[in-house]
């Protein structure tokens, strides 16, 4: 329940930022017929832009596993990736998929 909640506040923060701007958010969810899925992906500036979110404090590159994917999928559509956690460190997770504590949102 604790992972849901979390996403959910991650959801909201994003789409308050976007309303804050004057914007209406385009926010979908991408999964393939695999299964691989991706939390979030928030259409900006013609590109798309992949989330996870992750409840660990302690983010690990598997974590971005999802959005290399997505990436590799959409090619030049996709956007810069971003894994959400709730601790307090900003670091790269692969090649333009950066951790991101969600206090910085």
């Amino acid at each position: 329940m604790g992972g849901a909640i979390f996403e959910t506040a991650v959801l909201l923060e994003i789409v308050k930022a976007f309303v804050n701007r004057g914007e209406e958010p385009q926010v979908y969810f991408w999964r393939t017929s695999a299964g691989v899925e991706v939390d979030l992906m928030v259409e900006t500036g013609g590109k798309l832009i992949p989330i996870e979110v992750k409840l660990s404090a302690t983010p690990r590159p598997a974590m971005a596993d999802a959005i290399r994917t997505f990436r590799e999928d959409l090619g030049e559509k996709a956007g810069p990736g971003y894994v959400i956690h709730p601790g307090k460190v900003r670091l790269p997770l692969a090649p333009n998929v950066v951790a991101l504590p969600f206090g910085e949102l």
